[in-house]
């Protein structure tokens, strides 16, 4: 274990001299279309895969790629770590994500936030904050932008039971757009709330898409069905493989936050 204390205390001194790095990079490009923005965000999390695999032994694995439509999209991921939230934009041309209020008044990163036109809520508003949330979602969707969900508000630790919100299937249903599911076992390499990345074949699985229209309570359930399933067998297969690169999986307290 000591020998991936002092892998994950390199990998975090230069995790972040990349990300002050690069936000220097691009001040200039507050100035600039989003998309210029953008690009320099796909450099850090391109940075920060090379950096996993060579310091930390951790490869990364993207399955069913082939199943990403194009056009306007719903995209339903699951989320374990603060890793896929800089990492899955880069597979959509116009990514945007709904996230809380809070990240918007953090210094430079909340305006990079406002400037790429992500969708920020108040999760104290109640039905107020959902109406806006899916009026602003229907039109970016319709725009020809993707919409990035996190179906159960906030990460999951490995192995925590599910705890899906209803609000994104009311997103989905106003959009009018196909869904994307995506499943990953993201959070044994990169657990919340600790500096520690762990070896191993981090794996995100893009699940085959839902077409739009399908109902409510059908959605809800082949969208939480298909997910759960595929992490399921992906946290599995992780853990194995970490047990015989270091002994024994970490363990991770089955609780959101």
């Amino acid at each position: 274990m000591f020998p991936v204390f002092l892998r994950s205390l390199v990998f975090n001194v230069l995790f972040y001299a990349v990300l002050v790095c690069l936000a220097i990079v691009a001040l200039p490009t507050f100035a600039l279309p989003p998309r210029a923005m953008l690009t320099v965000a796909q450099w850090w999390a391109k940075a920060t895969l090379v950096l996993m695999r060579v310091i930390c032994n951790i490869k990364v694995e993207f399955r069913g790629v082939e199943n990403i439509p194009t056009g306007p999209l719903v995209i339903v991921a699951k989320h374990q770590s603060f890793w896929e939230t800089f990492v899955l934009p880069g597979f959509f041309n116009r990514p945007i994500f709904i996230l809380k209020r809070q990240l918007m008044q953090i210094p430079v990163f909340g305006q990079f936030l406002v400037k790429t036109g992500m969708i920020a809520i108040d999760r104290n508003a109640g039905v107020k904050a959902l109406l806006d949330m899916t009026r602003r979602a229907r039109e970016a969707v319709r725009g020809g932008k993707q919409l990035v969900i996190f179906p159960e508000g906030t990460r999951r630790a490995p192995g925590a039971p599910p705890d899906y919100k209803t609000g994104f299937a009311q997103i989905y249903s106003s959009c009018g757009v196909p869904c994307l599911p995506i499943a990953l076992n993201s959070g044994l390499f990169w657990p919340r709330r600790t500096f520690m990345r762990y070896p191993g074949t981090l794996v995100v699985e893009f699940l085959p898409p839902l077409p739009p229209g399908l109902p409510k309570d059908e959605f809800l359930s082949r969208v939480q069905t298909a997910i759960e399933d595929a992490t399921g067998r992906l946290v599995e297969a992780g853990r194995k493989e970490q047990e015989q690169l270091i002994g024994s999986a970490p363990s991770y307290a089955p609780t959101g936050g």
